[in-house]
C-alpha cells in the first residue's frame, strides 16, 4: 500500500522530474580532484589556514592502492529542485582519500554513481545495472528521494545491507536498510521539537511537494499532538517560483506566536527566507525552524545578520562551525583536497557523505579478499557501535526490522555567516512512534556529546 501511495504521489512529480538530466553513471577510480596539487603530499587545508595529516584515511600513507577495485554503488536523485549530488561527490573525495593511501588491503574502493529523477522505472533499472553489469558488492551512500522505496525487496533478495543518506520511509523501516541521517521525518520532528520547546501557539510546517510528504508531516503532527499545539502542514512546488506569496502565507498562518518550520533543500529554504526578509515578515512570528539541509553556511552567509538566531535549525550531524576535532579536520581538510565537486562544500551532505565512505571502510576493514556480495555485506549488517565525533550517538546496523540508529541530534542557528550550535545533543521525541518503536528493538544509544573545541 505504502508503495501504491508514493507512486501515485510521485506521478504529480513527473513533469519536473521530466526536465531533469538522464541517468549517469560515473565509474571512474576515485581520484584527487584536477584542482588540487599535483604533490602526493597527504596535508589538506582546514579551512582555516591550518595543514591537517590526511593519510591517516589508510593504512599506508602516501601509496596508491594498485589492486583489482572494490565496486561500490549509489543511486541518488538529481533534479530541479533536488540535488542531493554532493552526498556521492563526498563519498568519492573519501574514497580518493583512501585509494591515494594504501586503500582496503591494497584495492582501491570504486564508485558507481547512478542519478535519477524520481522515475520508479528508471531506478529499478539502475539497481540492476549496478549488479549485473558494474558487477558492484555494496550500495553504499543513497540520497535519493525513493530509491528506498524501489530497490528494497530487490536488495533483501540479494542479500544487500544498504547504507544511506536516504529520504524514503523504507530507509528506516525495513531490515537491509540503515542511513547516518534522520531523513526529513525524524529531522523535522527535531526541528519542530525545538519550536515546541518555545511554547508558541501553532506549528506551520511546510515541505516541498515531492513523494513521501505524508509519511514526513506524520512525524511532526504526532509531536504536536503529544504537546497540545495545533500544527498546520503545507506543500509548496519547487523550484520555488513565487517565494513572497510563500513566505506570506506562512506568516499569515502561523501568527505573531507561531513557529513556522521548513523542509526544503538550502536554495529553496533560502528563497522563502529571503522573500520573508525582503517584506519584513522576519520578526512577524515567535521564530522560524529548519531541517538538516538548511544546516550549511551557504543559507547562513546568504542570509546575513537580520537572520542571527531567529532560524533555528535542526542539525544531524555536529556542527563544523564551532566544532573541530580530529575527525572534524580531517573531513575539512579531504573536502579541501579532494572535494571540489562537493558544491555545498562544508555542510549536512558533505558530512554524510563522509560518514557513509568512513563507515564503510571502516565496516570491511576485516574481510579479505575476494569481495563479494555475501562477505562484504555481512560485514557492514555486522557494525556496530562505530563512534563519530559528527554524531551524538554510536552508529550501528545490526539485525533489526528497523533501523533509525541516528536518533538523538542538535540544534544550530546563523550567527554573521556561520552556524553556530544552541542546542546540544538531544534525543528526538519518542512522541513519533517510528522512534518509539525503534528505540523497543534496538533500545537508546547513550549519548557521546562531541567536544566543544
Amino acid at each position: 500500500m505504502r508503495l501504491t501511495v508514493l507512486l501515485a504521489a510521485v506521478a504529480g512529480a513527473l513533469v519536473l522530474a521530466a526536465c531533469g538530466s538522464s541517468s549517469s553513471t560515473s565509474s571512474n577510480p576515485a581520484a584527487p580532484s584536477s584542482s588540487t596539487s599535483s604533490s602526493s603530499g597527504s596535508s589538506g587545508s582546514t579551512g582555516s589556514g591550518s595543514s591537517v595529516d590526511i593519510s591517516k584515511c589508510g593504512p599506508k600513507p602516501g601509496v596508491a592502492a594498485t589492486g583489482s577495485p572494490i565496486n561500490v554503488g549509489t543511486i541518488d536523485t538529481k533534479q530541479p529542485g533536488t540535488d542531493f549530488s554532493d552526498g556521492p561527490n563526498m563519498i568519492n573525495a573519501y574514497f580518493a582519500c583512501v585509494n591515494a593511501n594504501g586503500g582496503v588491503h591494497g584495492h582501491p574502493l570504486k564508485l558507481f554513481v547512478q542519478y535519477e529523477q524520481t522515475q520508479p522505472a528508471q531506478i529499478a533499472a539502475a539497481a540492476k545495472q549496478l549488479i549485473q553489469q558494474d558487477h558492484v558488492v555494496a550500495i553504499d551512500g543513497v540520497f535519493s528521494l525513493l530509491e528506498c522505496t524501489i530497490d528494497q525487496s530487490y536488495w533483501k533478495q540479494l542479500g544487500i545491507y544498504e547504507m544511506d543518506a536516504g529520504i524514503a520511509p523504507e530507509c528506516w523501516s525495513t531490515p537491509n536498510s540503515a542511513a547516518v541521517n534522520m531523513g526529513p521525518r525524524y529531522s523535522s520532528d527535531g526541528a519542530v521539537q525545538y519550536g515546541l520547546s518555545q511554547k508558541p501557539s501553532k506549528i506551520v510546517f511546510v515541505q516541498s511537494n515531492v513523494p513521501g510528504t505524508g509519511y514526513i508531516a506524520a512525524g511532526p503532527a504526532a509531536l504536536a499532538k503529544a504537546a497540545g499545539v495545533p500544527i498546520t502542514s503545507l506543500t509548496e512546488n519547487v523550484p520555488i517560483n513565487d517565494a513572497n506569496s510563500v513566505a506570506l502565507n506562512l506568516v499569515n498562518t502561523a501568527g505573531s506566536n507561531g513557529w513556522v518550520v521548513l523542509n526544503f533543500t538550502p536554495p529553496e529554504a533560502l528563497v522563502i527566507l529571503q522573500a520573508a526578509q525582503k517584506l519584513g515578515l522576519e520578526d512577524r512570528v515567535k521564530g522560524w525552524g529548519c531541517s538538516t539541509p538548511c544546516d550549511t553556511d551557504f543559507l547562513a552567509k546568504a542570509l546575513g545578520p537580520k537572520w542571527n538566531h531567529k532560524l533555528f535549525i535542526n542539525a544531524e550531524a555536529t556542527n563544523a562551525d564551532d566544532h573541530n576535532g580530529p575527525e572534524m579536520q580531517q573531513y575539512k581538510a579531504i573536502v579541501a583536497k579532494y572535494g571540489s565537486s562537493v558544491a555545498g562544500g562544508i555542510g549536512s551532505f558533505s558530512q554524510f557523505g563522509f560518514l557513509l565512505g568512513k563507515f564503510f571502510v571502516q565496516g570491511i576493514q576485516n574481510v579479505k579478499p575476494p569481495y563479494t556480495i555475501a562477505n562484504v555485506n555481512a560485514a557492514l549488517k555486522g557494525i556496530k557501535d562505530f563512534k563519530s565525533e559528527m554524531l551524538c550517538q554510536p552508529w550501528v546496523y545490526g539485525n533489526y526490522p528497523l533501523h533509525i540508529p541516528n536518533n538523538a541530534d542538535f540544534t544550530v542557528t546563523p550567527n554573521n555567516g556561520k552556524m553556530v550550535t544552541a542546542q546540544n545533543c538531544f534525543n528526538v521525541s519518542s512522541d513519533d512512534p517510528q522512534i518509539a518503536a525503534y528505540r523497543k528493538v534496538a533500545g537508546t544509544a547513550p549519548s557521546t556529546n562531541p567536544p566543544t573545541s
